[in-house]
């Protein structure tokens, strides 16, 4: 008897599983948490295209922009955890608004849920072709000398471009004063003007005016030199060991998404950042492509926030 009901169980599992669509059987939905034109958003279509290829499945483009990132990331919290709404993280969504937003309606950590990392967009030391330094060690020793005196722009408090500069100066061990703006664009154009003189931001405006000599080059603040600069050091090479700091792409889920899910849209991002068409669109763009897995994230992500929730800390910045 036991083992008639233990059949019948079998049996009517697998009928419940065969009655069950294959994942995915209709459009996936990818939130972006940032206006249109970004470089999250071309990003993102160009990842969403390639995944949708790979799962047989259109991916749509959902730009839900607003409190740096948290409108759409609640917006893709507020739809079941089934796999058909993703989001496109960036270090500003998935980890800084962390440290930045006293209030915060979610918990990051807990509310997502890694798939895969697409990559990474590297940083670069710039001054002003007027400041005294030559080299990474030689603006070390000048804002050694002149605590206080040494002002480096970014494009507003709580960014990755300010937080980047502030981590500098945490390990030069020295004050820099920092000079907030509305957006990259203006902070640029007045580090080229020469009213700032020191920038740490995402490398791809910066090709061509370093090649110009507009802007100087001091290192790039990654663990390898660029293709696009080879002749730039690294920060380590330059003689400051340790200092890193990089934007990045990744698509998670909402927390509770069934595993096997999960593990299909790993592939299929996989597949997607492994494509030749997609790796060139993306390192036309300045990204480094990755195509890591969901294990892998997980570790990369916790690593962002022991890095960057004390940063935060440390400069004051708030974004409420």
């Amino acid at each position: 008897m036991r083992r008639l009901i233990a059949c019948l169980a079998m049996l009517a599992a697998a009928v419940s599983a065969q009655a069950q669509p294959a994942y995915p059987d209709r459009p996936v939905r990818m939130v972006i948490p940032f206006a249109p034109g970004g470089a999250a958003d071309v990003v993102g279509r160009i990842v969403a295209q390639g995944m949708g290829e790979d799962l047989g499945q259109t991916v749509v483009v959902e730009n839900r922009g607003g409190s740096g990132g948290i409108i759409g990331s609640q917006a893709a919290l507020q739809a079941p955890a089934d796999g058909y709404t993703i989001v496109l993280h960036t270090l500003s969504s998935g980890v800084m608004n962390a440290g930045l937003y006293a209030n915060m309606p979610f918990d990051l950590r807990r509310a997502f849920a890694p798939v895969g990392l697409v990559g990474t967009v590297p940083n670069i030391i710039v001054v002003n072709p007027r400041v005294r330094a030559q080299t990474l060690q030689e603006l070390v020793a000048l804002v050694r000398a002149n605590p206080g005196r040494i002002t480096y722009a970014s494009s507003g408090p709580g960014t990755i471009v300010h937080l980047s500069g502030q981590m500098l100066a945490n390990m030069i061990g020295a004050e820099m004063v920092h000079v907030p703006y509305r957006g990259s664009g203006p902070a640029l154009a007045d580090l080229m003007a020469g009213t700032v003189d020191v920038m740490v931001d995402t490398l791809p405006p910066y090709v061509a005016l370093v090649r110009e000599g507009r802007v100087r080059a001091l290192a790039m603040a990654t663990r390898s030199r660029s293709a696009a600069l080879p002749d730039v050091p690294t920060a380590e090479e330059a003689g400051l060991p340790g200092y890193e700091t990089y934007n990045w792409h990744a698509v998670f889920v909402a927390a509770g998404t069934p595993a096997p899910i999960v593990a299909r849209l790993e592939r299929a991002l996989r597949n997607a950042v492994a494509a030749p068409a997609t790796r060139a669109r993306l390192v036309e763009l300045g990204v480094e492509p990755i195509g890591a897995g969901a294990a892998e994230l997980e570790r990369f992500w916790d690593e962002q926030f022991r890095i960057w929730i004390p940063v935060i800390r440390a400069s004051g910045a708030t974004a409420n």
